[in-house]
């Protein structure tokens, strides 16, 4: 793995744990397909939302690159980024359960956070999502060193 130099300890830390998190989720999970990501937003809505929250449409999409999610109250869809798939299950959920509220609250205000407050991992989702964009920023510049396990 390759690290930038100017990086502290705790940021190289960090990095790395995002990077293993990444990976382990692109072996050990196949992708969803729309169906299962309609089957799973339906779950979600009952778990947090009491069934509340019902899109009509709950899908994939490849046009997406800044945004992980989007949602369109007024048609009841939800459109996820291709980005998502293959990052661990609870990320995926984090996004589902962020664009199933905006079906209730539409905006990004204090009722919207206060939905969102029921999912247990939404500050560590959001972390990691925090993480993934970060890493796509960092500059790939000649000089950043290799780390290797000592052997």
């Amino acid at each position: 793995m390759l690290i930038p130099a100017r990086m502290s300890e705790a940021e190289e830390q960090r990095w790395v744990n995002v990077m293993l998190d990444k990976l382990a989720a692109q072996e050990s999970k196949r992708a969803l397909g729309d169906a299962e990501l309609s089957e799973r937003a339906r779950r979600l809505s009952d778990q947090y939302f009491d069934g509340r929250a019902r899109p009509v449409s709950v899908r994939w999409v490849t046009n997406q690159n800044t945004r992980w999610g989007s949602c369109t109250p007024s048609e009841g869809s939800i459109r996820l980024s291709h980005r998502l798939q293959g990052m661990p299950e609870y990320v995926v959920d984090y996004v589902l359960v962020h664009e199933l509220a905006h079906l209730l609250v539409p905006g990004h205000g204090p009722r919207f956070w206060a939905l969102l407050e029921a999912y247990p991992r939404t500050e560590r989702a959001r972390g990691y999502l925090e993480g993934v964009v970060a890493a796509e920023r960092l500059p790939h510049v000649p000089g950043a060193r290799s780390e290797h396990p000592a052997g």
